[in-house]
Parts: structure tokens; sequence; C-alpha cells
């Protein structure tokens, strides 16, 4: 089973290429696509959504990981990298893969056995798990075999998902009757934080 992880963003995006033979786990690709600062917002989703067009036709994972949006003090960058997740469902949507999102902190427990673990510890272990010499670089490329390792770990071997692996739209199997979501409400704390500290300056 070969496995495509993903840690996304619009200025960097890492992608790690795994293949589960068994209980076993391999490293078949790894990089980071990163897109010219000089290149307007479209163009940059354009190129990334190209770019992982071609990797999907080459490799032809059948499982696509993606770190899931969460927010941070900086409601710019969450928006971004949320930007970057919606061109990575598109594509593997696109090309009929089977998508699973995990938090970053799902991953680095599933990976280092800590949810808090930092990039370092995240790096050695990724590489431990695929018996690399080194700890691939940049970071974003070894966030993205972190996830890869995460979704194949998370995948029996009938093709279906373990139990607690997450859905791809956890709305569409629990619907919000009514109210303010709690991504709603993120949404809007981190924009009035964004606010306040623009009014601060």
């Amino acid at each position: 089973m070969i496995v495509l992880g993903i840690d996304p963003g619009t200025a960097a995006l890492g992608w790690g290429i795994v293949d589960r033979t068994g209980g076993t786990l391999r490293m078949l690709d790894v990089g980071c696509l990163e897109t010219s600062p000089d290149l307007a917002l479209p163009d940059r989703l354009l190129a990334i959504h190209r770019f992982l067009g071609e990797l999907i036709a080459r490799h032809r994972p059948e499982i696509v990981g993606v770190e899931r949006l969460f927010f941070s003090k900086n409601a710019q960058t969450a928006f971004a990298v949320g930007q970057a997740r919606g061109v990575v469902l598109l594509a593997a949507a696109e090309a009929g893969c089977t998508v699973r999102e995990a938090t970053p902190s799902e991953v680095k427990t599933a990976v280092t056995g800590s949810g808090t673990a930092d990039k370092t510890q995240v790096g050695r272990m990724v590489a431990v798990c695929l018996n690399l010499a080194a700890v691939p670089r940049p970071d974003d490329a070894a966030d993205a075999l972190a996830v890869a390792i995460w979704a194949a770990n998370s995948e029996r071997l009938d093709g279906r998902a373990t139990p607690g692996a997450p859905v791809m739209d956890r709305a569409a199997v629990a619907p919000i009757a009514r109210g303010e979501s709690s991504y709603d409400r993120a949404v809007r704390e981190a924009l009035a934080r964004d606010r306040k500290a623009a009014a601060g300056r």
C-alpha cells in the first residue's frame, strides 16, 4: 500500500511517500515544494495543484494523508494552510484517492508517543521508523513523512481505517444541529486577536 503524506502550506508544502508491506514501512520519495513569494496566491495554488497531480500520477498512492487545520495565534498563517489543504483535497479527489486527516498532535503521538514532541524529535523518530541514515530535510519534508507513517499505520490490511481514524469531514458523520461550531468559534477568536493586535500598533 502506497501512502502520500502532506504537510500543507502555500509557501512550502512538504510531501513524503511510504510503502507499507505487511508491517514494514519504507520511504519511496520525499521533498518540499517551495513557491515563489513573487507569485500571486492564485498562481501559488495552481503550482501546488499541478505538482500534486504529477506526483500522484507518478506514484499512484492509495491513500493521501494530510494534516488537519488547526488555529494558532496567527490567523493569516492558518488561512494560508487552509487554502493549501483545499488544493490537496481537490487533487486527491480528482485522482480518486482515499483521504485521511489528523491533527499535528495526533501525528506526533503516533510517531513519537508524545503529542507535544518538537520538530527535532519528530524528525529523529521518522528516521527510526523508516530506517533512514539521516533525518529528512527540511522539517516540512520530515513532517510530511510523519503524516504518511500515521496514515499508513491507521489503515487496516483490508483497506479500511482502524477504529478512531479520522474521516475526511466530521460534519458528515456528526452534523452540527445549531449554534456556533468549534471551527466558527476558533475563526472568530483568531480574527478578534488579530484585530486587537493591529489596533495596538
